[in-house]
């Protein structure tokens, strides 16, 4: 979890600043670099931490590399409940990395797309609502191939971990709940996220990466 935010509504605004990040549209890992910037200075440090977590398992998962560092291990050994000194490498090579952003109600406001896009830069692979402010910033995260998780607690804090297992084959099948385990200090809590109201053109977005690669596919 990169961030948390406990606000009744959160703006678009908020999630990137407009005024002067606007001449950055053209360039997205600067403008990237505003993501929550009045909210969570922070945030995009730890969002680009855990991307390269994401990054040194791809490239153990494609024998790029031989070992991991103990971090990664540490993640995926407390996610997974596994032994320490157990292999963890069908672990690695099936469980994506990604940041996670909850707030209560996101995304209030202005249409821009941005205020998801730079979310992905980063490597989000989704968010966590009790509901989504508009309809138009929901679609933006689907779009960008992020999870439009919605959960009715808000009992979450940065550094939490969440695994949700067989998450593709929840999309593919239709499925509007998903089971998750909650990692914090080490201690495990199970959760239920909801997965509401994805057309089946939506499913189909997230499951291609993207918008963009959804129209490529049609194309084929």
């Amino acid at each position: 979890m990169a961030c948390v935010i406990h606000d009744e509504v959160t703006t678009t605004d908020e999630l990137i600043p407009s005024g002067d990040t606007s001449s950055y549209r053209s360039n997205p890992l600067k403008l990237a670099e505003f993501t929550l910037s009045r909210k969570d200075p922070n945030y995009v440090q730890r969002a680009k931490d855990i991307q390269e977590m994401e990054y040194e398992r791809r490239a153990f998962a494609v024998g790029k590399k031989l070992t991991v560092s103990s971090d990664l291990k540490s993640l995926m050994t407390q996610a997974y409940e596994l032994d320490a000194d157990a292999d963890i490498k069908d672990v690695l090579r099936s469980t994506s990395i990604g940041s996670v952003i909850f707030a209560n109600k996101p995304g209030d406001g202005s249409a821009r797309e941005q205020a998801a896009s730079c979310q992905r830069v980063l490597g989000a692979l989704g968010n966590i609502a009790k509901d989504y402010a508009t309809k138009r910033y929901r679609s933006n995260v689907i779009n960008w191939g992020m999870l439009p998780f919605t959960f009715d607690c808000d009992d979450f804090k940065v550094d939490d971990l969440v695994l949700v297992k067989d998450v593709r084959s929840a999309v593919e099948s239709g499925a509007d709940k998903v089971q998750a385990v909650l990692v914090r200090e080490g201690l495990l809590k199970s959760i239920e996220l909801k997965l509401e109201n994805l057309s089946d053109k939506e499913r189909e977005v997230i499951l291609k990466g993207c918008l963009m690669n959804y129209y490529a596919s049609e194309k084929e």
